[in-house]
């Protein structure tokens, strides 16, 4: 039987639930493919250079026949694999991934020992990742893992509008799960310094699990979140 194409909706909403398919989102210079894999729903994020057709995958997290059908469909040239954290939910499929696409790895340097595949690059707080014309920057988030890391990828127009890709490390109502109270404080302070302190309220972030959001639709309740202690 003929395998069916992966069914890509360019109606962006970010809220997969409840489907099969995929979005995409198109920001100036960029494509952005989400897909949900796996029994905890983990987002997978193909980003692709417009002017070049380069690519990057975001977190092969599980499912690695339908993540390399994404790859072979939506793009020829795929140039490195990124993990955000050490959780196993977001790795299940790296080594698969990696093995048969040839493409090097990522990661933050204290979290990739228990990664299924060495990483090829270490990640650390500052760095930058070139995708074709893209260039994104790496920013550590110190808390729901040791090496946790969000990617800012910022369009390059007037206003510059951001797009933080934070795995688990912040969702819509609030940061990642942590083991204890130090590292949720720790965490807490480095979105609000990292992320909330620098960039705007337009500011998208596409987490690890589930739906987008704004940094904008979150800041209110930041303070919330801190009083809560999760």
């Amino acid at each position: 039987m003929e395998q069916q194409h992966i069914t890509i909706d360019d109606n962006y909403t970010g809220d997969l639930s409840g489907t099969a398919g995929a979005q995409r989102r198109t920001v100036p210079g960029a494509t952005i493919i989400k897909m949900s894999v796996g029994p905890m729903d983990n987002n997978t994020y193909l980003l692709t250079c417009a002017a070049t057709g380069s690519s990057l995958l975001i977190d092969a997290a599980n499912d690695a026949p339908r993540i390399l059908q994404l790859i072979g469909e939506q793009t020829s040239r795929l140039e490195l694999l990124v993990t955000t954290h050490q959780h196993h939910d977001h790795w299940f499929a790296l080594a698969e991934v990696a093995d048969e696409t040839g493409v090097p790895t990522a990661a933050h340097p204290l979290d990739s020992e228990v990664l299924s595949v060495t990483p090829a690059r270490h990640l650390t707080d500052g760095d930058t990742v070139t995708v074709g014309d893209l260039t994104l920057e790496v920013i550590h988030l110190d808390g729901h893992t040791p090496g946790g890391i969000t990617l800012a990828l910022t369009e390059k127009t007037e206003h510059g509008r951001v797009h933080l890709f934070t795995g688990d490390s912040l969702f819509p109502g609030g940061v990642g799960k942590t083991p204890d109270a130090e590292r949720f404080t720790s965490l807490m302070n480095d979105v609000e310094t990292k992320l909330f302190g620098r960039f705007a309220d337009d500011t998208a972030f596409y987490p690890g699990h589930g739906k987008d959001s704004t940094l904008g639709a979150e800041r209110p309740h930041l303070q919330e979140w801190r009083e809560r202690g999760w």
